[in-house]
């Protein structure tokens, strides 16, 4: 009541109102200047602050940016080193093997040509001629005969006696020929153990080709990546998200695998540490079947250490080969041992659940189904059991893997995610500026009638003077130009780059 009487001062609600509108308006024509500069000040605020704190995040971008580039180098050169010094390592054996199997080589490929050469000569030999005097005999036999009987006799003796050499010489030459054809058979596995000896010889000399090409890719990368070029960066990060995506993906495999191994060994602990038992919300049969598994894994990654197959841990790897090998053969121990404790938890598990279903059947007074007499059930799980452990010690590789490259990813992530929030900051702060020049555009409107009244009187005074000013205007004078207004946008810029 009390409000009301005091705002309805004119008796007539209306009325009383446009007054005190009217009083209002006036009011704020009053204080349009500091509400400007309140408003214009207040957003400009905002966009300082929310400016600084976009460049902050720029710059904290900038420097994860740089350090994951470092990063991404150092830890694709030391993967370079390694994979050269693999190649190096395997070309230097196999130039060993080779070079070692190279005077058997040549001492097999001298005898094999000698022999070659030996049997080559032996098969050119020709048997010799028949003597000249065969023609002369063969002449005087083909005389003509004129009856004279001892003459024609001594002539046939001597053509039989021609006619016997020459078959035998034939004869002769013949088994020459045969022992030269022989000869060249017996050429050809001496040829083949050639050419299979060259053969072996031009593969190996392949083999090297390629390695010594694997080499120079190698070499070129490294060299890139010592460059830091961009190439390289690209690759490296390509390299990265493709690791983190399969070493993930693995990852995730060997978790489907540990919860089937927690499934498989739950049941049966909770008969050796008692069902009833619970640390907080958790069983501790649960509790109990998770430690174990998680030791599994433990000596996994121990194992996989110290056999130098990955390098989470450098303090193992730091160890001399006796105690490297030692521990090596403890940890296997350690995880054999774990194994059969799975598998015979197993076995118990299948005895457990067939007297579960049991005492199920005799609880529901139902008649007693025959327990199927297969052992195969049994015998699966007891091999699963006995498998898994083994099984999730090779988690170490992939686990290696994703932990080198999630960094690189994770942090090329958070880089984008600093450069994404540094631009919705900046992008806010240039909407509280303009909300705030919006604020004053409509702190005009709202007492716009005050503001009709002074540019009408504002007029009215600017012409008064002006007709003054023409009745005595010299017009001899020199017209001096009116300065031009500084634009708004101008000082804004202006003050937007002294702020930055």
């Amino acid at each position: 009541m009390l409000t009301q009487d005091a705002l309805d001062i004119l008796g007539n609600p209306p009325l009383s109102m446009a007054v005190w509108l009217l009083v209002a308006m006036v009011l704020l024509y009053l204080a349009r200047r500091p509400a400007h500069g309140a408003l214009r000040a207040t957003g400009r605020a905002i966009q300082n602050g929310l400016r600084l704190t976009s460049r902050s995040l720029l710059m904290a971008e900038r420097s994860l940016t740089q350090r994951n580039r470092e990063v991404l180098f150092t830890n694709g050169a030391l993967a370079a080193e390694h994979d050269l010094e693999r190649e190096f390592d395997r070309i230097g054996k196999t130039v060993e093997r080779d070079v070692a199997a190279l005077p058997g080589l040549q001492r097999e490929l001298a005898e094999q040509i000698t022999q070659l050469d030996e049997d080559y000569r032996k098969s050119s030999e020709v048997p010799p001629a028949p003597p000249g005097w065969i023609k002369a005999v063969t002449a005087v036999a083909d005389l003509e005969q004129q009856g004279d009987t001892p003459v024609a006799a001594i002539l046939t003796e001597i053509h039989r006696t021609t006619q016997s050499q020459h078959d035998a010489a034939m004869k002769a030459h013949r088994h020459a020929i045969a022992e030269r054809h022989q000869k060249l058979d017996r050429m050809m596995p001496r040829w083949r153990q050639v050419s299979s000896a060259l053969e072996q010889t031009g593969k190996r000399a392949t083999a090297l080709v390629h390695r010594a090409r694997s080499v120079d890719e190698k070499v070129e990368l490294y060299t890139q990546i010592r460059g830091e070029t961009d190439a390289a960066q690209r690759e490296l990060t390509t390299s990265s998200l493709t690791q983190f995506v399969i070493a993930g993906f693995a990852l995730a495999i060997a978790v489907g695998g540990a919860i089937i191994n927690f499934n498989l060994i739950a049941l049966p602990m909770s008969e050796m540490v008692g069902g009833g038992s619970y640390i907080g919300d958790w069983r501790t049969s649960d509790v109990a079947a998770l430690v174990i598994i998680l030791v599994e894994v433990a000596m996994g990654l121990y194992l996989m250490e110290s056999l130098r197959i990955t390098r989470l841990f450098p303090v193992i790897g730091q160890m001399d080969d006796r105690t490297r090998v030692r521990m090596a053969w403890i940890t296997f121990s350690l995880l054999l041992v774990l194994a059969g404790i799975e598998s015979s938890l197993a076995l118990m598990r299948d005895r457990i659940a067939a007297d579960m279903a049991a005492l199920r059947q005799s609880l529901a007074a139902a008649e007693a189904v025959a327990a199927p007499t297969s052992k195969i059930p049994t015998i699966g799980q007891m091999v699963m059991g006995f498998i898994l452990p083994f099984a999730l010690t090779f988690v170490a590789i992939p686990l290696e893997t994703f932990v080198h490259a999630g960094r690189n990813v994770l942090g090329a992530g958070l880089a984008l995610v600093l450069r994404a929030l540094a631009f919705t900051l900046r992008l806010v702060g240039n909407a509280a500026r303009a909300l705030g020049e919006l604020l004053v555009a409509a702190y005009d409107v709202a007492i716009f009638l005050p503001l009709w009244v002074e540019r009408r009187l504002a007029r009215r005074g600017d012409a008064a003077p002006a007709t003054a000013a023409a009745s005595t205007v010299d017009f001899t004078a020199p017209v001096a130009p009116e300065p031009e207004p500084v634009s708004t946008s101008v000082t804004e810029s202006v003050e937007e780059e002294v702020l930055s």
